[in-house]
């Protein structure tokens, strides 16, 4: 079968993409990563993991677009206690590979996760998730309390509070009409300009292009349910997040949870999370603290 004009443009933002993807895992992560990729219901899941084999499992859910290689400055941080497992969202750019049933639900996304967790053989693990990646964490635990030991919500996006209009705004042009352009402008502007790696960068490019599907989306958590969750909760937000008010997600956060630590990153915004360097080593410190202590 000949291949089409649009077809063999489709394959060359792949394997470009695909090559930013390597890229940052060659130059970024340990040497000593592994890859590996699991079965699920949904389609096949990369997970990119680092850390000694038998050390308590953590699991790290990125933010949307971002992929699992964003947290290189966590993983080999992080990884001196723990088997860090980062993973691509299934349907998100990434090396994981949606099958034929798609992700349409919360349920469909909890399903998932638990299928990932089942095929690693973890039994419990901390679950750690950043922006998109949190809302994800914080369903999933609601869902499955006993398989999270810890939760950690990095800037969480959609759990307490809503989003700012403002940033809205500005990500609709990228929302409507992806390309590696409107995501610099957008990240230029929520960032304020801070100097984020060029590898992940580019990666971040790439991903504009990369084929999606639609992500699974909802409203935030009661406040009758966030009221039953035993499980202990580290929220860390961005000081200078436009997102959404870093305020106003503590505060809700600190009312409704019964098991909950804050704390605020200095200078952060949502999108310097987690990979930037000035902000990287508080938020590695913030994590490792709450992780070891008991």
């Amino acid at each position: 079968m000949a291949t089409t004009s649009s077809g063999s443009a489709a394959a060359s933002v792949t394997e470009s993409f695909l090559a930013a993807y390597d890229e940052v895992l060659a130059v970024k992560w340990p040497t000593e990563t592994t890859h590996s990729d699991v079965p699920t219901p949904y389609g096949t899941t990369r997970i990119n993991s680092y850390g000694p084999e038998g050390a308590p499992p953590l699991v790290l859910l990125a933010g949307g677009g971002s992929t699992s290689t964003v947290w290189f400055a966590q993983a080999p941080h992080l990884g001196r206690t723990h088997r860090v497992h980062a993973v691509d969202l299934i349907g998100d750019p990434g090396r994981s590979v949606a099958g034929e049933r798609p992700v349409r639900t919360v349920p469909d996304l909890t399903a998932w996760l638990d299928a990932v967790l089942d095929a690693l053989n973890i039994a419990s693990a901390a679950l750690c998730g950043h922006s998109y990646g949190a809302w994800i964490a914080l369903h999933y635990t609601l869902h499955a309390p006993d398989r999270v030991r810890k939760q950690i919500l990095v800037d969480p996006t959609q759990c307490f509070a809503g989003y700012r209009t403002g940033y809205l705004l500005h990500a609709l042009p990228m929302l409507l009409r992806p390309s590696a352009k409107r995501t610099r402008v957008f990240m230029n502007w929520e960032t304020a300009g801070a100097t984020l790696d060029p590898a992940w960068l580019r990666l971040r490019d790439e991903a504009a292009g990369f084929p999606t599907t639609r992500p699974v989306t909802g409203r935030r958590p009661t406040p009758e349910v966030l009221s039953t969750l035993n499980v202990p909760t580290l929220i860390l937000t961005a000081e200078n997040s436009r997102a959404h008010k870093a305020a106003r997600v503590t505060a809700t956060a600190t009312r409704l949870l019964p098991h909950v630590r804050t704390a605020t990153i200095p200078g952060a915004t949502h999108h310097t999370l987690p990979l930037h360097s000035p902000d990287a080593a508080e938020l590695n410190r913030r994590i490792e603290d709450f992780l070891l202590t008991e």
